[in-house]
């Protein structure tokens, strides 16, 4: 059917339904002339949106409802030295889809130039039947009693997962909803959750994304899904019942995650989009706005500036990119309710030319923005290009993973070995990253592992990445993996190899746990999820990605929950400010010890040369709950138990000697990575006095939490 074309509005951007019709529009600088193109079992009818107003071209159709499908063709040069990518022969998605359907079928005609030639020659070949189409939405949703938890980021336990691989074999989940939103919030799921003591999911990208041509001809897929094409649109495939249903499923997911009192982070990734470099196919930036959308090459413009290793950067600097950018975030908090998001290879984001600028312009927006701002921000803070590892130097209102938290708890625990003096740094939040710029512990996101390496069962299981799968002949995937297989390459039936590997696995997660910052925890960990050794199964829809809820290792996951209970119990475990070394009111007599005390084995405190003995590898570190300088939220003083942690980096058995009795005059034993099942599940061992003695075996972390003796006295 036709519909009457008047000219309607150029904001906003997007198509936007109001009951009677819909609203287009689409920026482009570069076009002359643009059609809307509407789909109907299979017929394409073309409307040529009849007004441009600050670049933003646009039209109303009157009649055009929820359910539509479209895109758009974009007449202009097709100019590639000039940086001009044109081709009205391509259908485009628009770049503000908020629903997608389809996939790319691959081939001559998603590509803007004829492949066996190069790509200044253009192709003619209609892509549309090729192509996904956008969908218009409706935004009504019945949200209820929803409410975002807000739960502190001192409070904060976040839980990486990906949707398809997390629930595609459990077997408590409908095989149809397996893989898909709906899934994620299924009740089997959200029991998980809350017996793990999680607070917050973060999702590995959910915008619409594409399967490269070159995994497609292998057999395999984009699993990971960094390769974004529309960020206003949830990923069709992992919605049940698919089409704009996927923007209703998503919403009801984080409805009932909610309702659970848990957050949803999503993984961005507006550093690059799927188009590639100038040999990479036309699916919507660059046949609507080449040189706007993107940063090219200075004074060749033909090619593209990398600094993300996919092929394309996005052009932050332009003003159209920024609002696209910032756009997304509002409506993925206004509309679809999500708490944050973790930004991919941010330092990409900071570069206003080449530099990485930590004031550029998108930091810039984001701090002054009265609705993002207020949300959770973690950035990826490194590229791929100069100068692009910048863990340390993002601004105040960001948090970020820490690299050198992996790479200093990783050493520590293999046989290299890291010095004491860098495991005390992270251990109590990276004051030496984060504190000169006013930050808080929280500025740190603290992870051993996570979806890109190994899991944290291959950690202690493989010296050298097993990539076979993916069909690269081992050349992807990082041979920095700072891992150890404890004596044999895989899968093995020794008993003391297989005994030091369940230690070596404790002893990660019990220094995750316990350290300041806000631990991140790859999902499936916490069941013994191995990926056979594959280092970089981005392209890996299979089981060696997907969880596999037939094998859980079930005393891993009772020490997990213990950890989480345990971190959330005490709040000695997640301060908001940094350890000052002193007192709480600033007094030195033994009746006001500092807020934290560092030990060599004999039960000496260290000394300035203690910390330069760099093959050291033992630790006491006590923590007093009682020297606790923040309030509550109420304003309340927070006091805690006190807490003496031994670290054990040695091969060989150590004898630890407990501190005299000022710090406590009685220990139990709660935690200890090298105990049988029972105990690694909490159970308290027999009380040691102060000053007692402890034997400790190789490879190995006791916590022991000051107790109160019959007379009353600590």
């Amino acid at each position: 059917m036709a519909h009457a074309v008047s000219p309607g509005e150029p904001f906003p951007l997007g198509a936007t339904f109001d009951g009677l019709g819909t609203n287009f529009g689409l920026f482009s600088q570069a076009a002359e002339a643009v059609e809307l193109c509407l789909f109907d079992n299979g017929s394409e009818t073309r409307y040529q949106l009849p007004e441009v107003d600050a670049y933003c071209w646009h039209g109303y159709l009157e009649g055009v409802e929820p359910g539509c499908r479209y895109g758009y063709r974009v007449h202009g040069p097709y100019q590639p030295e000039a940086g001009l990518r044109c081709n009205p022969a391509k259908l485009l998605l628009d770049p503000y889809a908020k629903a997608v359907d389809g996939e790319v079928i691959w081939g001559q005609p998603p590509y803007a130039y004829v492949l066996k030639a190069d790509d200044l020659k253009i192709d003619t070949s209609d892509s549309a039947p090729s192509m996904p189409k956008a969908i218009v939405v409706d935004p009504a949703f019945d949200w209820g009693p929803d409410r975002p938890p807000r739960t502190l980021w001192a409070d904060t336990v976040i839980y990486e997962t990906h949707v398809k691989g997390l629930t595609w074999t459990h077997p408590d989940i409908p095989e149809r909803q397996r893989g898909t939103y709906a899934a994620v919030a299924h009740p089997a799921m959200i029991e998980h959750f809350t017996k793990l003591g999680i607070t917050a999911v973060e999702l590995m990208p959910v915008h619409h994304f594409v399967h490269d041509d070159r995994l497609v001809k292998l057999g395999l897929r984009n699993y990971w899904g960094y390769n974004s094409i529309a960020y206003l649109a949830p990923y069709n495939g992992y919605a049940s019942r698919g089409g704009h249903r996927a923007v209703t499923e998503f919403k009801a997911m984080v409805r009932a995650l909610h309702a659970a009192h848990i957050e949803v982070i999503l993984d961005v990734v507006y550093n690059h989009t799927a188009e590639g470099s100038e040999l990479g196919p036309t699916l919507a930036y660059r046949g609507i706005d080449n040189p706007s959308y993107y940063r090219l090459v200075d004074g060749q413009p033909r090619f593209y500036n990398d600094s993300t290793g996919t092929g394309n950067s996005l052009n932050v600097r332009n003003p159209h990119v920024l609002q696209l950018m910032m756009d997304s975030l509002r409506y993925w908090v206004l509309d679809m309710h999500v708490d944050g998001f973790r930004f991919d290879l941010a330092a990409s984001l900071a570069r206003q030319f080449h530099e990485v600028d930590r004031l550029s312009a998108f930091f810039d927006i984001i701090q002054q923005d009265p609705v993002i701002s207020q949300v959770k921000l973690i950035a990826e803070p490194w590229d791929l290009g100069d100068g692009g590892y910048q863990v340390g130097n993002f601004p105040p209102l960001w948090s970020e993973w820490n690299g050198k938290y992996r790479d200093t708890v990783r050493d520590y625990w293999r046989q290299s070995g890291a010095p004491i003096g860098d495991l005390a740094e992270r251990l109590t939040g990276s004051s030496d990253l984060y504190e000169a710029t006013g930050r808080r512990p929280f500025a740190s996101i603290n992870f051993v592992t996570c979806h890109d390496g190994f899991t944290l069962g291959d950690l202690m299981s493989y010296d050298h990445k097993h990539n076979e799968a993916n069909g690269e002949d081992g050349r992807d995937g990082t041979d920095d993996n700072r891992s150890w297989n404890c004596g044999a390459e895989g899968p093995t039936d020794d008993p003391e190899i297989l005994a030091l590997r369940h230690r070596q696995v404790r002893n990660l997660l019990a220094t995750l746990f316990l350290s300041q910052g806000v631990p991140m925890m790859l999902g499936g960990d916490e069941l013994g999820r191995s990926q056979l050794g594959n280092n970089n199964a981005y392209c890996q829809d299979s089981p060696i990605s997907w969880y596999d809820w037939a094998a859980v290792d079930r005393d891993l996951l009772a020490w997990t929950q213990r950890l989480i209970a345990l971190r959330r119990a005490h709040p000695i475990f997640r301060r908001r400010r940094f350890f000052q070394g002193l007192p709480l009111r600033g007094s030195g007599s033994p009746d006001h010890l500092p807020d934290i005390g560092w030990f060599r084995p004999d039960g000496a405190t260290m000394t300035d040369a203690d910390w330069e003995v760099g093959y050291a590898k033992s630790l006491g570190v006590f923590l007093n709950g009682k020297a606790i300088r923040d309030p509550d939220i109420h304003g309340r003083p927070i006091v805690d138990d006190s807490f003496y942690l031994i670290f054990n980096g040695w091969e060989e058995e150590i004898d630890f000697t407990l501190p005299e009795t000022r710090w406590a005059a009685w220990w139990d034993l709660v935690l200890d990575t090298a105990a049988g099942t029972e105990d690694a599940a909490g159970a308290p061992s027999a009380r040691r006095p102060a000053e007692g003695t402890l034997r400790v075996s190789g490879y190995r972390l006791l916590l022991l939490q000051s107790a109160v003796t019959p007379n009353g006295s600590t």
